[in-house]
């Protein structure tokens, strides 16, 4: 899993909108999987809104026939995708009892329902309380020891329980591409220890964030 961090307006959601299609780039391509042609690509956005009345299953099988999984196959689909994020007990319930931490785990599902070989999430945590950002945690884990995935955040925490790389945009290019580890430790000075109150990792991020801006 990579993290795309970057202030706000530094062009990740632009990116995004490229990768999943809904964009074309000015200048250049783009290749997912080493390859031109496009992959199964997943896309769950920031803000998403889905009917109150409607039955998770329904909502996942139309997820998934607008991905392009046949009629016939779609409620599998969509019951495999619902009990990847841990909602396939609730298969036959109404979206509008979900809490706010399920109904993003109904984005992810929706997400997964055609089986993308690429998996693109946009600030997947953004407004959930400590208990449901760990949840979606531990969901978003588990699906992505199976496929490419890239999740754009600002809670530098997902990116350091989650992600192997991490890329930092800025200004619309990439201006960091590494580990999480090289963030972490080769970026941070000692000489900013941020009073204790940050972590590593954020204090790396902060460190790189200002050298950008010593240079512009």
């Amino acid at each position: 899993m990579t993290g795309l961090l970057g202030e706000n307006g530094a062009g990740k959601s632009t990116l995004m909108s490229i990768l999943v299609g809904m964009r074309r780039p000015l200048s250049g391509h783009v290749s997912l999987g080493g390859s031109s042609e496009t992959p199964r690509v997943g896309f769950v956005p920031q803000r998403f809104t889905t009917p109150g009345e409607m039955r998770l299953i329904d909502t996942i099988s139309y997820a998934a026939w607008l991905n392009g999984v046949d009629r016939r196959a779609t409620a599998p689909a969509a019951q495999r995708a619902l009990e990847a994020v841990d909602l396939g007990d609730r298969s036959h319930e109404r979206v509008r009892t979900l809490s706010g931490g399920q109904r993003q785990r109904l984005g992810v599902a929706a997400g997964l329902a055609h089986d993308p070989d690429v998996l693109v999430l946009d600030e997947p945590t953004v407004g959930l309380d400590p208990s449901q950002r760990l949840r979606v945690r531990e969901v978003l884990a588990a699906v992505g020891g199976k496929r490419t995935v890239l999740l754009s955040t600002h809670v530098l925490e997902d990116v350091q329980f989650l992600c192997h790389r991490v890329g930092v945009l800025a200004g619309g290019t990439i201006a960091f591409d590494g580990t999480v580890d090289e963030l972490t430790s080769a970026l941070a000075r000692p000489e900013h220890p941020g009073g204790g109150l940050e972590s590593a990792l954020e204090r790396g991020y902060r460190t790189f964030m200002d050298t950008l801006g010593d240079d512009r």
